[in-house]
């Protein structure tokens, strides 16, 4: 096992790192974690006998609340998610998102940009809640929802920002499957020993092919990511974010657990 302060990676089964992610109190994505994805990201890069990364959370209520601009800011001024993202997805290794919990705004950001996404029927919550604190999503939700579950259904959940059960994000399209928690576990690890048990070459090739269709211009990532970190500035933005952090955004309590219907309360 190697550990790091947020991300938590074993690598004891030959194939597969099981990674965890680790942010108390509610697992918010922040720049430092950002730069350990993006650490991880070159070292599944270097691994040519590395078929399959999982992504869970330590957190039961929260797999990724959203990002956080709490922390100070990513060693490279900004951090690279876009590079990481699209390194992720060209890179020859299948990665799994596990989502027990709550995820919302950049981190559904993360999970999209992950090749599959496995839910909990009765836990797991989605959401993009950015539009609600004056902001727009900026680490790819404008790009990738919508080749995941059409324009329209793109525009209902990123202009209502509100939150979605599981079985509601499986009929969209926006996950694989929503199971039941008692059978994710199960379900997850006969899917990753199927993958370990085929040929990296096999394996590989398809995933490369594939990636010829459904993946966003990186352009157009890159210029939406720049166009979020303007709109902290914007008028909606700066009215809001007082009410948030009276209200608790950040913290553990009421106000994250059920931050889509909130956000229509401010």
């Amino acid at each position: 096992m190697n550990t790091s302060k947020k991300v938590n990676v074993d690598k004891s089964i030959p194939g597969y790192w099981q990674v965890t992610l680790s942010n108390p109190p509610i697992n918010a994505i922040d720049d430092s974690m950002y730069d350990e994805v993006y650490d991880l990201i070159e070292e599944i890069e270097q691994n040519p006998e590395l078929k399959v990364v999982t992504f869970s959370s330590s957190n039961p209520d929260f797999f990724i609340a959203h990002y956080s601009t709490a922390e100070p800011r990513s060693r490279f001024g900004k951090p690279q998610w876009v590079a990481a993202a699209t390194r992720l997805a060209a890179s020859s290794v299948l990665s799994i998102a596990i989502i027990d919990g709550r995820v919302r705004g950049g981190g559904c950001e993360f999970v999209m940009a992950c090749d599959i996404r496995f839910a909990s029927r009765e836990n797991a919550i989605f959401g993009q809640p950015e539009v609600g604190t004056g902001l727009i999503p900026g680490g790819g939700a404008l790009q990738r929802l919508p080749l995941l579950v059409g324009r329209s259904r793109a525009l209902e959940i990123i202009l209502g920002a509100d939150d979605y059960d599981a079985e509601t994000a499986e009929k969209y399209g926006w996950i694989n499957r929503a199971l039941p928690a008692s059978e994710l576990k199960n379900f997850v690890e006969n899917f990753v020993n199927r993958i370990l048990s085929f040929d990296k070459q096999a394996l590989s090739t398809c995933k490369s092919i594939l990636n010829n269709v459904g993946l966003p211009d990186t352009a157009e990532l890159q210029a939406t990511e720049d166009t979020f970190f303007t709109t902290f500035g914007w008028a909606g933005a700066r009215e809001r974010m007082p009410k948030l952090i009276e209200k608790g955004i950040g913290k553990a309590g009421e106000f994250e657990l059920n931050l889509g219907r909130n956000l229509g309360n401010l």
